[in-house]
């Protein structure tokens, strides 16, 4: 029985496939739109989980920052800097960090034979792989005696190593970095862009004191210092906790008083990934709300066209209520035709966001991700939109009575 009654339905939605079609636009439209927001949210949720793993998982950023006396900024030379007793002295008090690593800045030209790129260089040491979950590619790690001493070598980057030496091993190539010359003795393993676009590649790692004393100059009242320091905090700990473990050491070495505010900056880094993520969702949430719209709109037209559908086939229902069908038959049948007329829409509606979103991975390099559960869903809902909008043409169609529906003109 179910399957004359859909085959009745299909008949009859052919005999009028225009406006079958113009009828499931509503549906086609709003099921495809939710369904490519969800999939940008999700996509820019994978995203954001990598940029996370990428940044090493539960790290917080310690940076220098100028002491306010009074309402104004101090001089540069009146704050304590980070140095790398800061370092030591974090790795062996607090139990919750995993890994300290420092870190200094520089940009510089980098040549190679008759080719240069201009990139940044990170002063720093092994722990800083750990810390910010670099892996080497190909070569080695410093050793001990390059970091203690400032010897003259460079790990680099996927974008750099592909500027400069295109396809070929640059392990043991000799690059000019600014005025001095470098050994290649590593490659780090390619991590892409982060959260802001910006090309985590392109970079050359050198030890801290290479890139102090050649780069960007010694301070000389605090030979030690560093422009940063990367916290990693072991999985499982209450990043809160450590955070405010992580301020009071530093506080209590630089022996800041209790009145005064913090000489330096700590950032959780995850947290600010995970902020703008947060605002990429609300608002791809309010997209998905205005594409909803559609489907609401969808179901009043299934609604519409069904009970133009019941009087335009007044007679038709007269003649089978005569030859013995029920007001139950009746009901379902147009139930049946207005589910097929929203899962068609929907299942149409699935393949158009699957096709936007395949465009949208390959060609524009915008993630985005359909789990298959929120098609499966949008489905679902495409039909029972049509059981609820379609419910009321069904039921009067049901209740006609048979003599008047055949004198029906």
């Amino acid at each position: 029985m179910p399957t004359k009654l859909f085959k009745t339905a299909v008949t009859a939605l052919r005999v009028n496939l225009l406006r079958s079609i113009l009828t499931m636009l509503g549906i086609i439209i709003g099921v495809s739109a939710v369904i490519i927001m969800v999939a940008l949210g999700a996509g820019a949720q994978r995203e954001v989980d990598a940029q996370i793993e990428a940044l090493g998982g539960n790290i917080f950023v310690l940076m220098g920052s100028f002491r306010r006396m009074g309402g104004a900024a101090t001089a540069a030379g009146s704050v304590q800097s980070l140095t790398l007793d800061h370092a030591e002295m974090l790795e062996q008090q607090l139990a919750s960090v995993e890994s300290v690593a420092p870190e200094q800045n520089s940009n510089a030209q980098v040549v190679f034979g008759n080719l240069n790129w201009s990139t940044s260089v990170v002063g720093t040491d092994n722990r800083y792989f750990l810390t910010r979950n670099w892996e080497i590619d190909s070569g080695r790690e410093f050793s001990p005696q390059e970091v203690a001493g400032g010897g003259k070598v460079a790990i680099i980057g996927d974008t750099v190593a592909e500027e400069l030496f295109g396809g070929g091993d640059p392990i043991g190539e000799t690059v000019r970095v600014n005025k001095f010359n470098v050994q290649i003795i590593g490659t780090l393993r390619p991590k892409g862009q982060d959260s802001r676009g910006q090309d985590q590649d392109d970079l050359i790692l050198m030890p801290l004191k290479t890139v102090r004393s050649r780069l960007t100059g010694m301070n000389f009242s605090s030979p030690d210092a560093v422009q940063r320091l990367f916290v990693k905090v072991y999985d499982g700990e209450n990043l809160d906790f450590a955070e405010q473990d992580v301020a009071a050491l530093v506080r209590d070495a630089m022996r800041v008083p209790a009145s005064a505010d913090d000489p330096f900056m700590l950032r959780n880094v995850s947290e600010m990934v995970e902020t703008r993520a947060a605002t990429q969702a609300i608002f791809n949430s309010l997209l998905a709300g205005v594409a909803s719209v559609s489907l609401l709109v969808g179901g009043i037209g299934i609604m519409n066209i069904m009970l133009v559908s019941v009087t335009e086939r007044t007679r038709e229902i007269g003649l089978r209520m005569a030859v013995g069908a029920s007001p139950k038959n009746i009901l379902n049948q147009f139930l049946i035709e207005a589910i097929t007329l929203c899962g068609l829409g929907g299942a149409i509606g699935i393949g158009i966001a699957l096709a936007t979103v395949a465009l949208l991975n390959n060609v524009f390099e915008t993630p985005a991700y359909i789990e298959p559960q929120i098609a499966l869903i949008s489905l679902g809902f495409s039909a029972l939109i049509g059981i609820f909008f379609g419910y009321y043409p069904a039921l009067k169609a049901s209740r006609l009575q048979p003599i008047d529906a055949l004198r029906y003109e």
